[in-house]
């Protein structure tokens, strides 16, 4: 990374969208800025950084703020290229990586949603099921690799690890365990948990499990 370059994320800490650009970024070997963001009180330069969506993440490269978390994960790709890529070189398997990534971002995140948001006693018939069946459905695609892509972790992983420090939370509010159910994807976070550009890019369980709590609290579902 060149020495005049300014890389700055706009993110909070227990954001698993916010973590797919910190893997990103660490996996590149790019120093950034952190930049904590209050979601429930938006600072200016969020909102005039993403003025469409008012979200985070927003990485701001130079002044210039790339959103949405798959698009700046794919941009940090592009830029820079030289250190540990992403998507494969393949234009097969490049379309399959953003496949995957987008289920993630769409099957997956719907599900956490509505587990943050439903009370306990009402989490079965909001799709308890239908969340195991989809991590289920992810760990079939893993299968015995060590990363989704192969050998080396890259877009899916990025989409997905995020979520790995925040299991527990939803084996708490479900009553289930990942290991039993889903024993392959179990044993994938933990051997990811084993990257330096993994383990020092997501937060603590437990420390999540109490936001989380909080978060629940506030929003009037304990």
């Amino acid at each position: 990374m060149a020495a005049d370059e300014q890389v700055t994320l706009l993110d909070t800490w227990a954001s698993s969208i916010g973590m797919r650009v910190r893997i990103a970024l660490a996996e590149k070997g790019v120093k950034y800025e952190f930049i904590e963001q209050d979601l429930w009180n938006k600072s200016g330069l969020l909102l005039q950084m993403n003025p469409v969506h008012k979200k985070i993440p927003v990485l701001v490269h130079n002044g210039k703020p790339v959103c949405e978390s798959l698009v700046i994960a794919q941009y940090i790709d592009e830029v820079w290229k030289d250190k540990a890529p992403l998507l494969p070189s393949d234009p097969y398997q490049r379309a399959q990586s953003r496949f995957w990534a987008d289920f993630v971002d769409k099957k997956i995140y719907e599900h956490v949603r509505t587990i943050m948001t439903t009370k306990v006693e009402d989490q079965e018939a909001a799709g308890k099921k239908d969340f195991i069946d989809t991590l289920k459905l992810m760990e079939g695609e893993l299968g015995d690799k060590p990363y989704f892509g192969g050998e080396t972790l890259g877009y899916v992983d990025v989409a997905l690890l995020p979520y790995c420090c925040w299991f527990y939370t939803y084996e708490n509010i479900l009553n289930f365990s990942l290991e039993a159910d889903c024993p392959k994807l179990n044993a994938y976070c933990k051997r990811c948990l084993q990257k330096e550009s993994v383990s020092k890019s997501l937060e603590d369980p437990k420390k999540i499990y109490d936001f989380a709590l909080k978060l629940r609290k506030k929003l009037g579902v304990e």
